[in-house]
């Protein structure tokens, strides 16, 4: 009985002295220091008391050396896709917990990477971390991390990480080491506030407020952690700003943000701290967290459709000598005749879509160009208080959208010819009609909203449509080029053009000389820059039913199979698109490069629901038929 107590004893100090090892070859792996009891404790008080929720950041995490050659790694051998959704614009690699999957050919070259992920996941930093923010034990089985890169034009929107089992989320920052980072080239991560709010039933939901309140810039061998909180981490990748010039983008490095990113989940089967059933209750928890207090109805703007009365005309060509006066003043004559509509209609018909340039009365339209160009030219106020002090409204909360708006009706708010388009064209009986014609449906109800998408700041993410199909109708009035529209791009050059040859002194001649030829003008014109992709663009797209994949993925290395209707922002354009049930929306955030705003009237209009005409077959009693 002693020599089995003896050998017992013996067991439990080699396991004693095996785990002391590894925890000693972990922490060398980190910065000296960082395991101090004084240093653990001042991050400790730090996140204890940080805002707008708690979270740390640690500079110097990694042995500067090891990270340098992590980072060289990453470079010569990691392929990274790009990505776009809704909601980011990255480049991603694969899966890192999948590095022991690789061949041994593979693995020969990311040493480093092996080392480092292993360290983050080891016993010895998990209870760091743990420690920190008094989250409970972490798994060390279930690793979740991956490379993103943010090169200029590349961000993420607001979100709150909150998926599965996920616990803790952490970003480790690969930045060029030998050129800081500097905060004017973005990239930050984002915290946003959250407040409480009482609903009309009395209870309380959590909602974020539009603008941010903690900026943390990226910084090399920086990591930046908190734990995911249902309807309350909230954040988001600020943009990488694009350099002013080649030149200035090889000065700063490229910057190019590299991070590894990822989660520490809770502890799985075997674990220590393991609980039967605790991710399905963590999901089951964070679901009825994010739907308490109901904070939907928080939602701002909130749908204010208004009926349509006097809805009965059945004539061919409803439209009196009076209405197609007073349409006449806003729309196109040409879209007024029948013979138009009757074009516009069978189009519809067709494909169930359809957009028609230079839709306003170019008066009308030189009007409205006049007033958005003097409104961009005026600064507006960074915080969303201050800016609805005015006519503008923020829209909320930011996982779901961001933008300026008006309503028809809103009070205060000067005469111009939005608040005409928005409160007198789109409501009237007499562009119903002419919808009704062009669409060859009946309106039922009409909702409609002006938005004003800022460069930098404005979005909405991807929702999807439950119920009969409505007509969606907008009217695009962005003054500014460079969005991305055919039209607008085209009518661009002839203008640069047709300026050119102003400074030229040719006048009329080098305009006909275009129109003769123009390959040799061409040959001599300087080398155009790239266009730079700047978003702001209305996508429609089918929703996709499986759950493991990003909704809105519109832009990969896969086809673009699932988009329904894509309309860049553009000046004088309206799209009408008829909306089926689980179609999927969003306008792309508009990129702090593009040279304006992107403005629209956006209009909801419910229709009777028709019923499908039987074809020929169904008629006769044929194969299709139920006879």
């Amino acid at each position: 009985m002693k020599r089995k107590a003896a050998n017992a004893a013996d067991g439990k100090e080699a396991a004693q002295e095996a785990h002391k090892e590894r925890a000693e070859d972990a922490k060398a792996r980190f910065r000296k220091g960082l395991f101090d009891k004084k240093v653990l404790n001042e991050y400790t008080s730090q996140y204890a008391n940080s805002t707008p929720y708690k979270h740390s950041v640690i500079t110097g995490l990694v042995d500067d050396a090891l990270l340098r050659k992590v980072r060289s790694e990453i470079k010569a051998n990691v392929h990274f896709t790009p990505k776009e959704t809704d909601i980011y614009k990255i480049h991603q690699s694969g899966d890192l917990a999948n590095l022991d999957g690789l061949d041994d050919e593979a693995l020969a070259k990311l040493p480093s990477l092996l080392s480092l992920r292993d360290a983050i996941y080891s016993q010895t930093f998990r209870d760091y971390v743990s420690h920190i923010t008094n989250c409970g034990p972490l798994s060390g089985r279930k690793t979740d991390m991956a490379i993103n890169v943010y090169t200029p034009g590349c961000f993420l929107l607001c979100h709150d990480d909150v998926i599965g089992s996920r616990k803790v989320s952490y970003i480790l920052y690969l930045v060029d080491p030998d050129t800081p980072w500097q905060p004017e080239w973005g990239g930050a991560l984002r915290l946003f506030p959250v407040v409480d709010r009482k609903g009309k039933d009395g209870e309380v939901a959590k909602t974020p407020l539009p603008d941010v309140t903690k900026i943390i810039p990226p910084a090399w061998n920086q990591l930046s952690f908190f734990a995911v909180q249902p309807g309350e981490s909230f954040h988001d990748v600020e943009e990488v700003y694009h350099a002013a010039s080649k030149e200035e983008l090889e000065k700063n490095g490229g910057r190019i943000r590299m991070a590894i990113s990822g989660w520490f989940h809770i502890p799985q089967v075997g674990e220590d701290g393991y609980v039967k059933g605790a991710e399905e209750k963590a999901a089951q928890k964070s679901g009825l967290m994010q739907l308490q207090g109901n904070p939907d109805q928080h939602d701002q703007p909130q749908a204010k459709p208004v009926e349509s009365v006097d809805n009965e005309d059945n004539d061919d060509f409803p439209l009196d000598e009076a209405d197609l006066e007073f349409l006449l003043k806003y729309l196109a004559p040409t879209y007024l005749t029948p013979d138009t509509i009757d074009r516009v209609a069978d189009h519809f018909e067709e494909e169930f879509s359809i957009t028609l340039p230079d839709i306003l009365h170019p008066r009308f339209a030189e009007k409205l160009r006049k007033y958005v160009e003097a409104q961009e030219a005026k600064p507006l106020p960074e915080d969303s208080d201050e800016i609805e002090k005015g006519s503008w409204k923020v829209a909320r909360p930011p996982h779901k959208a961001r933008y300026l708006y008006r309503q028809p009706g809103q009070k205060n708010v000067e005469d111009s010819p939005l608040k005409e388009l928005l409160d007198v064209v789109l409501p009237s009986r007499q562009f119903r009609l002419w919808l009704q014609m062009a669409t060859r449906s009946k309106v039922e109800s009409v909702d409609l909203l002006a938005r004003r998408f800022r460069r930098g700041l404005d979005y909405t993410l991807a929702t999807g449509h439950e119920g009969k199909p409505r007509l969606e109708v907008n009217i695009g009035f962005t003054p500014t080029q460079g969005w991305g529209d055919v039209q607008d791009d085209d009518e661009s050059d002839e203008e640069e053009e047709e300026k050119n040859s102003k400074k030229n002194g040719k006048g009329k001649g080098k305009a006909e000389d275009k129109s003769k030829g123009k390959g040799k003008g061409k040959a001599v014109e300087p080398e155009k820059e790239e266009e730079l992709e700047v978003g702001g663009h209305e996508v429609y797209m089918a929703g996709d039913d499986d759950s493991n994949e990003d909704a809105a993925i519109y832009k990969s290395s896969a086809e673009d199979d699932n988009i329904l209707f894509f309309q860049a922002a553009a000046w004088n354009k309206m799209s009408i698109v008829l909306r089926d049930s689980g179609t999927l929306r969003f306008v792309k955030y508009v990129s702090a490069s593009a040279k304006g705003d992107r403005w629209d009237v956006s209009g909801t209009f419910e229709i009777e629901e028709q019923d499908e005409e039987p074809d020929e077959d169904d008629e006769e009693g044929g194969p299709s038929g139920a006879g």
